[in-house]
């Protein structure tokens, strides 16, 4: 049990379904100021962070290793921003984690001004703690959310992030005049705004996020605990119910794969664009159009996930990363509109794949495990992005760029083929 939990700042909402509803909404708009920050420090990294390696390597081969360090540092992340929400709420592991982030952004921006390679890798992995816990402050809108509202208010979370992530790759050439200015290369310019961006999303979540949403909820659930008449019972076998093994598997399953396709072809776009002659601002296009579609489409694909169900929106987003794949492979690096409608079907599917897989985590636990569950497989999806990020640059060097978008076809009809497991082991469960 969480200290505080019996507090009478809890009590007040732990005998209130009304003042429940008010925190809740307050929450939400809470976690959507952050996240606007929060996405617009996630996109340094996305578009210009594989440039930089580029420059300071000299070769495309390990182009991908930034995107892997920075998902390795977010893997981490997760896992830690994981543990400290369940222990002591929301509150403290997503400032933390974003505060984080914004460290390692300066860190990056000190690292290309001096030139140290080592120092930009070990500045990555810490700019990584920001994409972590930019995807976990996602459940801080749910904890509060009834069953129907789950996916919707996870959305919320998500389309907020969609101001700051489009504004950041369009800032490219801005922030580096910015950064020339200075004295430091143009390329780090983005990650001046990252860390600002960061910063300014923790101190939101650390000053604003009050009571803490994580906190309340489980106390809720400790009180109806105890309202029955016999609470070891509850706990041995009520609670246990309440977890479903499958689901998280399941869960973890749908969001691993959908962001290791994301990632994979994401990585590389801005390299083979250029290849192609593409000049930076239209890659900074291109990649703002991907982030927004990563976001935007969440108001509408939470109320989807909410109504049709979590199990049609998997196979939803399957479908959409397979023609992505297949869009990328065949698409000319030279042509902007078939690169940028590749991508952007690459990040409604991702879209889809996120939302969809969250809302079964959130559905398979309870109170006692789902932030530390929600971390560890946070964990898994950053470990998989990291994979991704590496084996992509591998991959276009040694082979294509068109058999990355071939593989991520294949990845994704994995996603199909889970759903159909999942609805095996119902069938034989019944």
């Amino acid at each position: 049990m969480v200290r505080g939990n019996s507090s009478p700042t809890f009590a007040k909402y732990i005998h209130s379904t009304e003042m429940q509803e008010k925190l809740y909404k307050r929450t939400l708009i809470v976690v959507v100021i952050s996240q606007i920050f929060g996405g617009a420090g996630l996109a340094a990294g996305i578009t210009v962070g594989a440039l930089i390696a580029q420059d300071m390597l000299g070769t495309t081969s390990y182009a991908g290793l930034p995107a892997a360090l920075f998902t390795l540092g977010s893997a981490l992340s997760a896992f830690l921003v994981g543990r400290l929400s369940q222990h002591f709420g929301r509150r403290q592991g997503l400032s933390l984690g974003f505060i984080a982030g914004g460290i390692g952004a300066i860190g990056v921006i000190v690292a290309a001004a001096i030139n140290n390679i080592w120092l930009l890798f070990f500045a990555l992995f810490v700019y990584g703690a920001g994409t972590s816990t930019n995807l976990q402050a996602r459940y801080a809108g749910a904890d509060l959310a009834s069953e129907k509202q789950r996916a919707t208010a996870v959305s919320i979370a998500m389309v907020s992030t969609t101001l700051g992530a489009v504004a950041g790759p369009n800032l490219i050439t801005p922030m580096g005049n910015v950064a020339v200015a200075i004295g430091i290369p143009p390329l780090a310019g983005p990650f001046i705004l990252a860390a600002a961006a960061y910063i300014l999303a923790g101190l939101t979540l650390f000053i604003y996020l009050r009571p803490d949403p994580f906190l309340v909820a489980k106390a809720i659930a400790e009180e109806q605990e105890k309202q029955t008449n016999n609470m070891v019972q509850e706990a041995n076998q009520g609670g246990q119910s309440a977890i479903n093994r499958v689901g998280i598997i399941v869960g973890a399953l749908v969001l691993v794969l959908s962001h290791v396709v994301m990632v994979a072809i994401m990585t590389m776009t801005p390299i083979h664009m250029q290849e192609h002659g593409t000049g930076l601002t239209a890659v900074g296009i291109v990649i703002g159009l991907h982030i927004a579609a990563m976001y935007l489409p969440s108001i509408l694909t939470g109320r989807l996930v909410d109504t049709i169900g979590r199990h049609v929106m998997v196979v939803a987003s399957g479908i959409t990363l397979a023609i992505s794949g297949l869009m990328a492979a065949f698409a000319p690096g030279e042509s902007l509109f078939w690169m940028a409608f590749a991508l952007i079907l690459l990040g409604i599917g991702w879209n889809f794949g996120l939302i969809s897989g969250t809302a079964i985590i959130v559905d398979s636990t309870n109170m006692r495990i789902r932030a530390k569950t929600q971390g560890s497989v946070d964990v898994w999806v950053a470990l998989g992005g990291t994979a991704g990020s590496l084996l992509s640059g591998i991959i276009v060097a040694y082979s294509s760029y068109a058999m990355l978008g071939f593989l991520g076809t294949y990845l994704a009809i994995l996603l199909i083929a889970i759903i159909i497991w999942r609805r095996m082991k119902e069938r034989q469960a019944n």
